[in-house]
């Protein structure tokens, strides 16, 4: 199959970034472009990242995941610890995390180093999710090889029979990372080609470094 996509393009026109409009801590910026994008009729799930790792084989892999908080410390998600990502985070906890929101011709890039929660937080959001989802972390080796999606099935109703009428707690081996944020780079599409590329660098004293980026 062969499609050209050499003319699918697109100008992009609707807002500019300037640094006397950003404020001096990026998370501040990044409050504002996500109640903008979470406000906007043509954003989908506002809170969707990608999120990269190296893993074991040395590669770097992507996928999409839920931010289910942001604060002043930085970013969080919940998985599972046993999972591929899991497991390459836990051999390099250096990652990155992307938001773009197509809508709004935004992208934001963050650079940031990831750390389990502590146990009372991970246990804390489990409590607040619903009872299908806190099955399907007990029920979901996840990223592990299986035979067919009636062993899955399988899986979920082993532990809906083990858990009916009783509280299910959340698994030791599903839990949220914080990314702590060393770098967050907000890009806003402008015509020609001409994007605005703002980067926020971590200072050794904390304070926050911000350049501009060529396009």
């Amino acid at each position: 199959m062969s499609k050209d996509l050499s003319n699918y393009r697109k100008s992009y026109e609707k807002q500019e970034l300037l640094e006397s409009n950003c404020p001096e801590n990026p998370m501040e910026l990044f409050q504002t472009w996500f109640k903008l994008a979470d406000e906007s009729d043509t954003i989908f799930e506002t809170n969707a990242m990608s999120i990269s790792t190296i893993g074991k084989d040395g590669f770097p892999k992507n996928r999409v995941v839920l931010l289910k908080k942001f604060t002043w410390e930085g970013f969080i998600f919940y998985t599972n610890y046993t999972s591929e990502k899991g497991k390459a985070i836990a051999e390099n906890n250096r990652i990155c995390l992307s938001f773009f929101w197509a809508g709004l011709e935004q992208q934001i890039i963050i650079k940031g180093k990831a750390e389990k929660l502590a146990e009372n937080l991970s246990d804390g959001y489990f409590d607040s999710r619903p009872d299908g989802s806190k099955l399907g972390a007990w029920a979901s080796n996840q990223s592990e090889i299986v035979s067919s999606r009636e062993e899955l099935d399988k899986n979920l109703k082993t532990f809906e029979d083990k858990f009916e009428g009783k509280e299910i707690n959340r698994p030791k081996h599903w839990g949220g990372y914080l990314v702590k944020p060393i770098s967050i780079e907000f890009w806003q599409g402008r015509p020609n080609r001409m994007h605005d590329r703002l980067r926020y660098s971590l200072q050794k004293d904390f304070s926050w470094k911000l350049e501009r980026l060529a396009p």
